[in-house]
């Protein structure tokens, strides 16, 4: 493999816009501190952004809530979806060819990468964990997620330099019949692992189990709902990282210890 060849290969391409927005909303309301520490303005890269360069624009705009003069990159391997992005290049939004070697100068504070690792192999993902991890900032944070094609189911895995830490559920509430829908949307480190011997599966069986018995609170509205099953799953002994501000967003983040591969 020539030096200067991005490490990789090139995704479907698939986006819309506001389709990362609930990772984006964890993001800045649990992570902003990231954001804020460093003195000179901190880079975030949109690794794998699609066909469309419109999910690095909104990231753009909403990191900026938080860190007005935050740098964001978007890196794809196509060098055609490069050149087209150019056209919204400016005012703190770059575009570069590149892959899990993330070709930017310095140190990354955030790397969200969505529906990138999702087409390789499981064995492959500890690897691109590791090649990122090297490019973090000491506080830096990297977003492994994956989401149905109008971001209404999605989950992600957030990692700092030592390795994984969280497991974050994020769901449309209206109309949900289970929260097991998830488990089509599971990251790649996860997604296999979904059978009765695995930590994930058992959560998930709780996580549907607390759903059916918080039923008779359906008559206050399904955000009543998941609230009342994430505070049964608490009571049950799952360590949840969050509270029920994020509950009622039908967000849910749990220690990574606690569905990690056996």
């Amino acid at each position: 493999m020539r030096a200067d060849r991005p490490v990789g290969t090139i995704t479907r391409g698939t986006t819309a816009p506001n389709r990362l927005r609930r990772c984006d909303r964890w993001l800045v309301a649990t992570q902003g501190w990231r954001l804020r520490r460093p003195v000179e303005p901190p880079t975030v890269v949109d690794l794998g952004y699609g066909a469309a360069p419109v999910t690095a624009v909104e990231l753009r705009d909403r990191i900026r809530t938080v860190r007005p003069d935050a740098r964001v990159v978007g890196i794809e391997i196509d060098p055609a979806r490069v050149a087209a992005a150019q056209e919204v290049a400016g005012d703190g939004l770059s575009f570069v060819r590149g892959g899990f070697e993330v070709p930017v100068p310095g140190r990354v504070t955030v790397v969200r990468a969505f529906n990138v690792l999702r087409q390789y192999d499981e064995a492959q993902v500890s690897g691109a964990w590791r090649r990122l991890q090297d490019r973090l900032t000491t506080d830096g944070l990297i977003i492994d997620g994956t989401c149905n094609e109008i971001g209404r189911v999605m989950t992600w895995v957030a990692l700092d330099a030592a390795g994984p830490v969280s497991l974050s559920l994020s769901l449309r509430l209206r109309d949900l019949a289970t929260p097991a829908v998830v488990a089509e949307r599971l990251p790649k480190a996860l997604i296999h692992r979904n059978v009765p011997s695995e930590r994930i599966h058992a959560f998930l069986q709780a996580l549907d189990h607390a759903w059916a018995k918080a039923g008779p609170h359906a008559s206050y509205g399904a955000r009543q709902r998941f609230v009342t099953a994430a505070a049964t799953l608490r009571g049950d002994g799952w360590p949840l990282l969050d509270r029920p501000a994020r509950w009622r967003l039908g967000e849910l983040t749990v220690a990574w210890d606690a569905v990690a591969p056996r």
